[in-house]
């Protein structure tokens, strides 16, 4: 029997696990990797500590981290995934991973963060790694010297169309509200680039191509007439969506599927169940928010660990 189950290997779970070694917490992290959604990033720059490093390697140190703290108390259990939830009678968690694996605690952390949100338009599912694409530094080289369009208009979209410049002829970047949810200075270093087209107030209506994808259709919500944009590669940044199937009917969830914590202290509906970082209602969804949430939500489990 463990102390916790920590559910995550992004920043929230690494940051809680460091924290549970330290405070000899009988603990198993279960997570397919280690490090997170920005394990894909070309350079984070905004990760306090560090003016600019790369996904992979803040997902480097996040292992180092982990392996110099784990002494005797905290399992990895990486490259698995959980599929179930329970609570069982005498109080303690079930959790069952996709290979079949059990492992049972007396509290449960969850920070299973989120997965990209699916561009859902006719055409997209079609042509997905066929110019529809939700990785830029996997698939960015691909599109060398061709124009592309970027779909969203927050951080992680912007972000991308830096990344792009450095392979693609053109970079369109479209945007369904009139105001951007990127931070104003990447708005302005991405705005300055002649080689950049902004499209504000529109919404993707259909991928049209042929083998392969040849432009994007959208609708200007301005005018309300269907556009057409010749591009070779579509590059979406839509959102994501949280990865909490597998606490559906246990927590108590939002409209979107996210878990419902407690800010003070990150507990959940269910006594004994916390939650941090993308996968819960938390306002505002970045690495060092998930970071300090994963850190306050162990605080309050080891008290409430020492108590029971």
């Amino acid at each position: 029997m463990n102390d916790l189950i920590i559910i995550g290997g992004g920043p929230a779970g690494v940051a809680a696990g460091v924290y549970a070694a330290r405070k000899r917490l009988k603990t198993v992290l279960i997570a397919e990797e280690v490090g997170g959604q920005s394990v894909v990033s070309e350079g984070i720059e905004n990760w306090i500590g560090s003016p600019k490093i790369h996904g992979s390697e803040l997902a480097r140190l996040f292992r180092a981290h982990l392996d110099a703290v784990k002494g005797g108390t905290l399992e990895l259990a990486l490259h698995e995934r959980v599929i179930s939830l329970a609570k069982k009678d005498d109080g303690t968690f079930l959790a069952t991973t996709k290979n079949g694996t059990e492992y049972a605690a007396r509290a449960v952390l969850v920070v299973s963060g989120a997965g990209r949100r699916k561009l859902d338009v006719p055409g997209a599912a079609k042509f997905e790694n066929k110019g529809v694409t939700y990785c830029a530094s996997c698939d960015g080289p691909l599109f060398a010297d061709m124009d592309v369009v970027v779909v969203g208009g927050g951080n992680a979209g912007f972000e991308t169309a830096l990344q792009l410049l450095a392979y693609a002829k053109s970079v369109a970047i479209i945007h369904r509200h009139q105001e951007f949810k990127a931070d104003p200075v990447t708005v302005e270093k991405v705005a300055a680039h002649q080689n950049i087209r902004i499209i504000r107030h529109a919404e993707p209506v259909e991928v049209v191509g042929e083998q392969f994808v040849t432009g994007l259709k959208y609708k200007n919500k301005d005018t309300d007439a269907i556009e057409e944009l010749p591009v070779s590669g579509i590059f979406v940044e839509a959102g994501v969506m949280p990865n909490t199937d597998f606490a559906e009917g246990l927590v108590e969830l939002d409209a979107v599927k996210r878990i419902k914590a407690d800010p003070h202290n990150q507990r959940t509906s269910i006594e004994g169940i916390w939650a941090a970082g993308d996968c819960t209602d938390e306002l505002y969804h970045q690495n060092n928010i998930a970071a300090g949430d994963g850190v306050k939500a162990l605080e309050d489990i080891y008290l409430w660990i020492k108590k029971h």
